[in-house]
């Protein structure tokens, strides 16, 4: 199934999802393997180490230090991986209100990592989008 590209009709359906739980950006260094205990959501690798993002009390847990404490909101519009200006759109709307947002895009969908205690205003900002179609 082919991912939609009309800007139009990702902002229309893209119906947001908080999804459960805090979320942390945490790195370790490159050359060593994410520990077992861990389940990370999404990892990267650059040069300066990997990248982790983990739910809270797993980091917590595992002592490792963390940033961004973070709520995860699902973009849950099949938004094709060459569609133009759709993660544009949004975070231009949530930069204009002080949110920040850490995009990332997966095979099927768009999703943002936005601070825990601006999710809520997040929310109501995107789902005003969708309604209005507002780029």
């Amino acid at each position: 199934m082919t991912g939609e590209r009309d800007l139009d009709a990702l902002l229309r359906h893209m119906k947001p999802e908080v999804r459960p739980g805090i979320f942390v950006f945490c790195t370790i260094p490159a050359d060593q393997p994410i520990p077992a205990a861990l389940s990370p959501l999404l990892t990267f690798r650059e040069q300066e180490g990997t990248t982790l993002v983990i739910p809270r009390e797993e980091a917590e847990a595992a002592g490792l230090s963390y940033a961004f404490a973070s709520r995860l909101i699902a973009l849950t519009v099949h938004s094709a991986l060459d569609a133009v200006g759709f993660l544009a759109a949004i975070t231009a709307r949530l930069a204009a209100a002080g949110i920040s947002a850490n995009a990332v895009s997966a095979f099927h969908h768009d999703h943002l990592f936005v601070p825990a205690d601006r999710a809520d205003k997040a929310m109501v900002l995107l789902q005003e989008m969708s309604r209005t179609r507002e780029v």
